[in-house]
């Protein structure tokens, strides 16, 4: 989104540039002065620089299209690379002009009069207000583009302090003092424009932001979830820092459990890091606490078969496991047991080959079988069947709430039982196996039975 206050600023620089440069030169040809003339060469690349920074904040908040995935905000970058190259322009002759005036003893006339003066103190006026309000607008946008401007005019206005003292010394009758104070200024700008370089080049080059990477680190170990941070890759482009993250999750961990991290460090990085877009990748961890059911239920997962009642015996020598696997009942039986034989090796290459793995195929039942309801008098025929076999086992009563469906495999069944509250899951589950293998062998017809057994209210 376009910053109009970038824009404010920059127009205000602009019109100072212009108004500064127009009376250095002005005042330089006008007393003779080497200094002040360096001074208003100074301002001119100012005023060409601020016209690109104009530019570069317009054009940098542009937003992201096809071409910039990225948006536009290293335009500012390269505009400040250009007022880099400019200012070490400009040192070169402002350094060139005074040593030859100094090395070849060439005194210049130089009148230090009273506007001489008022110019340069008037500059140095300008140069700090002028300063101080880029500096904080670079600040409060992250633009680099008004960065440079604002180190630029740092710069001008330790450069105007030297040209006064100059000035001061020629008045006093020292010659040299004015080609001194130029190199003075050429000196200014040269580190000005080092430093003002170096962190432009850093930015072009994708230079992580100092601190970024760690603070960003900090913040990603502190959601609960991750294991640990795999890489940090981060590059500031205009006012936003685009971060890429991998962090290890528990392979164990169900999708919506691993989406909900990933979107727990994004919003703990964007915290840490104001402006920040950050893409968090995950990568599955082994954590040493795993049982030997998360590891087998892991692996059938990641291999897209569904599988359950995993049981573990932990014998003398050796760790057996029997697994009960679902797979098409329309499948062959050849296809069925190579799948059971896939599995069979990925769970014995987690767990090693003196693993004992024996798996149970079973067809797997259908999600959405069609079917209907059954008649009320087949209902109740089931029904009193269910009583009739519960009460001669003994354990199970209260035979409630029974359904029949009608599919084309055959009949399904659904009822509850209530038994003693103090038994057992074992138990009550066993009782309930038996009266639902009991039901079935009184009605072929009826194809699967599912019980609910529950305490008396």
């Amino acid at each position: 989104m376009q910053d109009p206050t970038k824009e404010q600023v920059a127009l205000t620089s602009i019109a100072a540039s212009a108004a500064l440069t127009i009376a250095k030169g002005i005042v330089g040809f006008a007393t003779g002065s080497l200094a002040i003339l360096s001074e208003a060469g100074h301002s001119l690349i100012d005023f060409g620089a601020t016209l690109m920074t104009y530019a570069a904040v317009r054009l940098s908040g542009k937003p992201a299209d096809e071409q910039h995935h990225y948006g536009h905000g290293k335009i500012e970058s390269l505009s400040a690379l250009g007022e880099t190259a400019l200012l070490f322009l400009l040192s070169g002759v402002v350094i060139w002009e005074a040593g030859k005036r100094l090395v070849l003893h060439e005194p210049h006339a130089v009148n230090a009069d009273a506007w001489a003066f008022g110019v340069i103190i008037a500059s140095i006026a300008v140069d700090f207000f002028r300063a101080r309000a880029l500096s904080r607008a670079a600040r409060r946008t992250a633009s680099h583009a008004l960065e440079a401007d604002a180190l630029h005019f740092a710069s001008d206005l330790w450069a105007s302090l030297a040209v006064l003292v100059g000035l001061a010394g020629v008045r006093l009758g020292s010659w040299w003092a004015d080609s001194a104070a130029a190199l003075a200024v050429a000196a200014v700008v040269c580190i000005a424009g080092w430093r003002l370089g170096r962190r432009t080049i850093d930015t072009l080059t994708d230079v992580a932001p100092q601190g970024a990477a760690q603070a960003i680190r900090e913040a990603a170990r502190a959601v609960p979830g991750v294991v640990r941070v795999e890489h940090v890759r981060a590059r500031a482009v205009g006012t936003t820092t685009f971060v890429d993250l991998a962090v290890g999750v528990s392979r164990t961990l169900p999708l919506d459990r691993v989406n909900a991290i990933k979107d727990a460090v994004a919003a703990a990085v964007r915290q840490r890091l104001p402006g920040a877009e950050p893409t968090v990748a995950t990568e599955p961890v082994a954590l040493d606490n795993e049982t030997v059911l998360d590891r087998v239920m892991v692996i059938a997962r990641n291999r897209g078969l569904a599988v359950h009642h995993v049981t573990v015996h932990e014998l003398e020598d050796r760790l057996a496991l029997s697994v009960d696997l679902e797979v098409d009942g329309r499948l062959s039986l050849r296809a069925a047991h190579a799948m059971a034989d896939a599995l069979e090796g990925a769970i014995a290459a987690e767990l090693g080959a003196g693993v004992e793995v024996d798996t149970h195929i079973e067809p797997l039942q259908p999600h959405r079988a069609g079917g209907r309801e059954a008649p009320p008098e087949r209902v109740l025929l089931v029904a009193r069947a269910l009583a009739e076999l519960a009460q001669a086992g003994h354990a199970l009563h209260g035979v409630h709430d029974v359904r029949v469906r009608e599919t084309e495999e055959g009949e399904i069944v659904n009822f509850h039982c209530r038994a003693d509250p103090a038994l057992s899951v074992q138990a009550a589950h066993e009782e309930v196996d038996t009266l639902e293998r009991a039901l079935k062998q009184r009605f072929p017809s009826i194809k699967r039975v599912i019980g609910h057994v529950e305490p008396p209210p």
